[in-house]
């Protein structure tokens, strides 16, 4: 009997003590049956959440940041000090019920020309979000936009629309970094995520980096994880944005960088030009 690829789960945290124990207990009350270890990457957390962890789950690895090294380069942390054949992204703001990563692994290695694979995403009520999509463009950009904030109002057809979206499954360009597996040799072969992203935009940066290798990325409503967008960004609402808008511009210099002057006249006029003189990341 062929054994069932290894999984490293890697959980990445900011100040987040009680989304973080809440989304480890989930994965220790109902674990995936496959061989699996978890990996909190903490980015010097003032609130104890390190500690919270160590003295609740001994067999949890921490790897401890002097400086929050930002989201990505903490995921690839994680990533380098494991071994699995797969490897899941996994927010601290989320919670695993019983089977959904079991569910989400079987969907990806049913899939050979796929290398990522992510879940239907739900917030506390059940709704889906619109967790995937197009690869990040002007268009591209305001059309999610757009759907997702007339979902947030409860307009009924954007509701509905991403009910029908998320029911199905399909090969987007991108899904979420809040719950993402991949493959460890796509991931390598690829680079792990740039590290030149602070926060925001990784995912798809990363999916698109997956879809340039020759390999595809699939969204499976089979798998279900609760994401409860944590409170690390509600408790910094000034550096969350500042960190959108600069990995928005960091994004755009990378992929579309005739657009860059656009926009960034565009924020300049919204007064949501990131400071601090040039953009973070220079691209050749």
């Amino acid at each position: 009997m062929t054994m069932a690829p290894a999984l490293d789960i890697v959980v990445v945290s900011y100040n987040a003590r009680e989304e973080l124990v809440a989304c480890l207990d989930s994965l220790h009350r109902a674990p995936p049956r496959r061989a699996h270890a978890i990996v909190v990457v903490d980015n010097a957390s003032t609130d104890g959440s390190a500690e919270a962890v160590a003295g609740r789950w001994p067999g949890v690895r921490i790897i401890g940041n002097r400086d929050n090294v930002g989201f990505a380069r903490a995921n690839n942390l994680g990533i380098r000090s494991t071994s699995g054949d797969l490897v899941l992204l996994l927010n601290s703001d989320t919670l695993v019920a019983a089977g959904a990563l079991d569910r989400l692994a079987a969907a990806l290695e049913q899939a050979p020309e796929a290398a990522v694979a992510g879940p239907r995403l739900v917030d506390a009520h059940g709704d889906p979000e619109l967790s995937f999509g197009r690869m990040i463009g002007p268009w591209n950009e305001a059309r999610q936009r757009l759907i997702t904030s007339a979902q947030a109002r409860g307009i009924g057809l954007a509701r509905r629309y991403v009910a029908r979206q998320a029911s199905r499954r399909q090969w987007p360009d991108w899904v979420s970094g809040a719950c993402l597996l991949v493959w460890r040799r796509d991931a390598e072969r690829v680079g792990l995520l740039d590290e030149r992203y602070f926060m925001y935009a990784e995912d798809v940066d990363f999916c698109a980096a997956i879809r340039a290798a020759g390999r595809r990325v699939l969204f499976t409503p089979e798998a279900e994880i609760v994401h409860l967008r944590g409170r690390s960004r509600a408790a910094s609402p000034e550096a969350t944005r500042v960190a959108y808008r600069r990995s928005q511009l960091a994004f755009y210099a990378k992929h579309h960088p005739a657009w860059v002057p656009a926009l960034r006249a565009y924020l300049r006029i919204k007064g949501a030009l990131p400071p601090g003189g040039p953009d973070p990341m220079c691209y050749p």
